[in-house]
C-alpha cells in the first residue's frame, strides 16, 4: 500500500476545504484557540519566579553566614529583590515561539526527523483528541527512526521515502488541516468522511508507513546478524570443539 500517496491525498482534501470561503472566515482562522499555549507560558513564568526567589533566599542565607546575620535591613533588601523578580518576570512578555524551520533538501536525515518532532509538539494541542493520540504515537516512533537514518545516505531510496514522509507529506497534512475553518471540519466530503476523520485516517497511514520504513531499515542489520549467527554455529559447533578442531 502506498501510504505516502494516501497522506498526500488527505492533505489535498484539506487544502480544498481551506480555500473555500477563505475571505469570510479569515477572522475565525485568526482567532484560533490559544488557551493551552497560554497555560504553558504561565507555567514557565511561575517556574522562573520560583527559581529567582529561591536564588535570592539562598544568597541571603549565605551572606548572613558570612557577615554573621543580615539584620532587618538585609531582610527588607531580600523582600525587595524578590518583589522585583516577581514583577519583572511576571510582566515580561513571553517570547514568540521560534517558527519551525522550513523543509530543505540539504537538511540531514536527523534534522528532518527532529523537525517533525518539533512540529508535532507545537501543533498536537490544537488537534482533536483522536488525532492528538495518533500524533503522540508518531512522536514515540521518531527516536528510533532518527537513529536508523543517522548514518544512511540521504540519496538512499529508503532515506528518500522517509524524508518525503516525515519532512513534507506529514507536516503538510497537519498544517493544511489547521487552515480549514473550524465550522467546516465536521462536514462530510464525497467519501462520507469529515475533515477530522480524514486527519485521523491520514495520521494512521503515516504511523503505519513509519513502522514499515523502520522494518525495512532494520532488515539489513537483521540479515547481517543472522549471517554472523550462522557463522558462529558453523565455526564453533559442539562436535568440532569436542574433537579439538582447529580454531
Amino acid at each position: 500500500m502506498d501510504y505516502s500517496t494516501e497522506i498526500v491525498a488527505h492533505a489535498d482534501r484539506f487544502a480544498q476545504f481551506a480555500q473555500r470561503d477563505d475571505t469570510r472566515d479569515l477572522g475565525t482562522m485568526v482567532r484560533r484557540p490559544r488557551g493551552k499555549r497560554g497555560t504553558a507560558a504561565t507555567a514557565r513564568k511561575i517556574t522562573h519566579i520560583g527559581i529567582a526567589v529561591a536564588a535570592v533566599l539562598v544568597g541571603m542565607v549565605v551572606l548572613g553566614l558570612v557577615i554573621d546575620g543580615i539584620g532587618l535591613t538585609g531582610l527588607f533588601i531580600a523582600l525587595a529583590l524578590m518583589l522585583g523578580a516577581i514583577l519583572v518576570i511576571g510582566f515580561m512578555p513571553s517570547p514568540a515561539a521560534r517558527p519551525v524551520a522550513p523543509y530543505k533538501e540539504e537538511m540531514s536525515n536527523q534534522a528532518v526527523v527532529q523537525r517533525l518532532g518539533t512540529l508535532l509538539s507545537r501543533h498536537r494541542a490544537q488537534l482533536p483528541p483522536a488525532a492528538s493520540q495518533r500524533a503522540n504515537a508518531i512522536a514515540a516512533q521518531l527516536p528510533m527512526l532518527e537513529k536508523q537514518l543517522a548514518d544512511l545516505n540521504p540519496l538512499d531510496p529508503l532515506a528518500q521515502d522517509a524524508r518525503r514522509l516525515v519532512g513534507q507529506h506529514l507536516p503538510d497534512l497537519i498544517t493544511r488541516y489547521e487552515r480549514v475553518p473550524q465550522q467546516y471540519r465536521r462536514e462530510r466530503d464525497g467519501d462520507g468522511m469529515s475533515v477530522d476523520e480524514r486527519l485521523v485516517s491520514g495520521l494512521d497511514a503515516a504511523r503505519n508507513a513509519i513502522d514499515d520504513l523502520g522494518r525495512q531499515l532494520s532488515r539489513q542489520e537483521v540479515n547481517e546478524f543472522e549471517t554472523q549467527g550462522r557463522f558462529i554455529e558453523s565455526r564453533y559447533r559442539d562436535d568440532e570443539l569436542g574433537t579439538g578442531g582447529s580454531q
